[in-house]
């Protein structure tokens, strides 16, 4: 059959993860550093994890109401209110996803009609443009600087907005630039945004991996919560990937129309997860801080060496990636990353897979231990000194 007349053809102008494409490069050779993959080295902290087994054991293994638990939401309810300052009643306003990956599918296909315009701010995650791309939305980049530490700018914004904008994502703490916005500076992009109908996807996953200053979540700004969607979730804070759980906020109104898609395409969320997420979000502010701890370390030993070595490198403020300058040595994105992957098996993932403002740049997580970003390090600094 010719499968190529019958796809979707909106799907065929989508390009595979350019995160993926040099992990699993990497994974297929032998001793490889990979710096690439943005996953806690972390194991889920073993109170959590017994929750989830607790549950295995007293049969919890059916489906959930298609919102995840109440007793859950009403846990993510209390925990965003202590921890951001954020109101949002259990039982109609959030919605229990699997992942946050899922939380951003649904809001955008919720919004996103043909030839509607979706700000983008890049360098960021690979996900938006695509999933914007399905719904025959439009994707608008809105390149940021190192110059402005890779923040949205009002005059950046107001400059991309036209008649068609109907959606901007805002993806603070930032992967893979490490920005944040200080509530100033989202008080800002609001003042923009107050007399427009545009809608807000407040990616918020990093929220709790943030150095020297607290996150502020959009939809905590004066008259910006009817307006946002807050995507949020375990994986990051939690070191709980694998369990699959995320949840997005929103006014009663819209959650429920983004609990439709989530019915329909998935069901309920993984019932166990649910399980071990309410005794994360009890028990777990000590675990926060320690891995955050341990993340801030790392944070300043890997921006340390690279400045050393004289990489141009600003110092990030939130998530757990670094996201240094290359272009200074005359190779592409990819080519950089390529070699340094082929000469000295270190893998990192090239600028450009994060928007085409990415190029020049390249993303290095450190999510992982000490030695095995000295190592990694060291092997970086061989291998600029032969450029």
């Amino acid at each position: 059959m010719n499968y190529s007349q019958l796809y979707n053809h909106k799907l065929l102008q989508i390009k595979p993860s350019g995160i993926r494409k040099f992990f699993d490069i990497a994974s297929e050779m032998q001793d490889v550093i990979s710096l690439s993959v943005g996953e806690p080295d972390f194991q889920t902290p073993w109170h959590v994890r017994q929750a989830g087994i607790a549950s295995l054991e007293r049969g919890k293994t059916k489906y959930t109401s298609n919102w995840g638990e109440i007793w859950l939401r009403k846990e993510i309810s209390a925990y965003l209110h202590r921890r951001f300052g954020l109101t949002y009643d259990p039982k109609d306003e959030i919605v229990v996803t699997v992942g946050g990956s899922e939380a951003i599918d649904i809001t955008l296909r919720a919004f996103i009609n043909p030839g509607d315009e979706v700000l983008i701010p890049e360098p960021c995650f690979v996900c938006y443009e695509p999933i914007t791309t399905l719904c025959g939305g439009i994707p608008v980049p809105i390149r940021t600087r190192m110059e402005d530490r890779f923040k949205l700018t009002p005059e950046l914004l107001k400059a991309a907005i036209t008649p068609k904008t109907k959606l901007l994502v805002l993806p603070f703490p930032n992967n893979p630039t490490g920005g944040i916005m200080t509530k100033e500076e989202l008080e800002a992009i609001a003042a923009v945004l107050r007399d427009t109908n545009i809608i807000v996807l407040s990616d918020e996953i990093y929220a709790e991996l943030t150095y020297g200053r607290r996150h502020v979540s959009f939809a905590s700004i004066e008259g910006m919560r009817e307006r946002t969607m807050v995507i949020n979730g375990f994986s990051k804070a939690y070191a709980m990937t694998g369990w699959r759980l995320g949840y997005v906020c929103a006014p009663a109104e819209v959650a429920r129309q983004l609990c439709k898609i989530h019915q329909f395409a998935i069901m309920c969320p993984p019932t166990t997860a649910q399980y071990a997420a309410v005794e994360a979000l009890r028990n777990g502010d000590e675990d926060i801080e320690e891995m955050r701890s341990q993340y801030d370390m790392r944070r300043r030993l890997v921006v340390g060496t690279l400045r050393g070595m004289g990489i141009d490198c600003f110092e990030p403020e939130g998530a757990f990636y670094v996201f240094p300058y290359v272009g200074k040595f005359g190779l592409s994105s990819e080519e950089f990353c390529g070699r340094l992957l082929t000469e000295k098996k270190v893998a990192i993932v090239p600028g450009n897979a994060f928007g085409e403002s990415g190029e020049g740049y390249a993303r290095i997580s450190y999510s992982y231990s000490i030695s095995h970003l000295s190592k990694a390090l060291g092997s970086i600094k061989e291998f600029i000194e032969t450029l």
